[in-house]
């Protein structure tokens, strides 16, 4: 009986710091996240990607806890660990061969998270698909493609990928003048166009550098190709670019600079007659 009372005594207590060991690492992982809120944009990108960390290394240490406690409770209750802790190689040694996968997109996704590749809000190109990030666990990645659909990808099969969503924003608009213009007036328009927009109040908060006219990008029977770099702030490069166009088509229209040509090609002469 007395024995049976001391080995309660243990596992109570086994128990105990086991429970209490987890409160300790959740809290130590919760003030990770808190200590890294702030309100600019790089401390809110440092805080999804120290809350996703969070997340990875309290899962971790409460599945550690977990079987420290039970591999310590065992001999408490009459049994022999040797066998277990033997059966549970073999079972991690089979479930490794088994799971290559899993342990590829842990891995990929770990190392996603630790060198802040993007997080959670980051406009990404990836495995053919360009998304708005809507989920990132340490196994997937989940993405809102441009028609609205949910794309998840494992993160073992995330390769080279593109984040369009850090700094600013890169936009190159071509015009193309017909090749019997002359280009001189394109260009000065152009200018205008571009000192114009960099001037508006209402656009250029929107501006990091440019619109700049870069000069002719190249020369072609179709026409000369004349080219336009405009940086932005994040999210604001397509509505900008929409934006830009417009006043080039306005700015052409009025000094009737035609922008492309249309060759219109015609046969002339009898049919030949149908075959007897």
């Amino acid at each position: 009986m007395e024995l049976l009372w001391t080995r309660g005594l243990r596992i109570t207590a086994i128990l105990a710091l086991a429970f209490l060991a987890v409160r300790l690492w959740k809290a130590l992982t919760a003030r990770l996240v808190e200590i890294s809120k702030a309100r600019s944009r790089g401390a809110q990108m440092r805080e999804q990607q120290t809350r996703t960390m969070a997340g990875l290394l309290y899962s971790v240490g409460v599945g550690f806890i977990l079987i420290v406690a039970t591999l310590t409770t065992l001999p408490e209750l009459g049994f022999n660990v040797t066998p277990v802790e033997a059966a549970a190689a073999v079972a991690s040694l089979a479930l490794g061969f088994g799971a290559q996968n899993l342990v590829k997109d842990l891995i990929n996704g770990f190392f996603i998270v630790f060198e802040d590749q993007f997080v959670v809000g980051d406009l990404i190109q990836a495995n053919g698909e360009t998304g708005r990030v809507e989920y990132l666990s340490i196994r997937r990645t989940v993405l809102r493609n441009g028609n609205g659909a949910v794309v998840t990808i494992p993160n073992g099969l995330l390769g080279q990928l593109a984040n369009l969503s850090r700094d600013w924003s890169q936009l190159f608009i071509d015009v193309t003048v017909p090749a019997d213009e002359a280009v001189s007036q394109a260009l000065t328009t152009l200018e205008k166009i571009a000192c114009d927009f960099r001037n508006d109040k209402e656009w250029s908060l929107a501006l990091i550098d440019g619109p700049r006219v870069l000069g002719i990008e190249s020369l072609s029977l179709d026409g000369t190709v004349i080219r336009l770099q405009v940086r932005t702030i994040l999210n604001r490069k397509e509505e900008v670019g929409r934006e830009l166009r417009r006043r080039i088509k306005i700015g052409f229209e009025e000094l009737q600079i035609p922008l492309s040509s249309t060759h219109k090609v015609e046969f002339r002469g009898q049919a030949p007659p149908p075959a007897p």
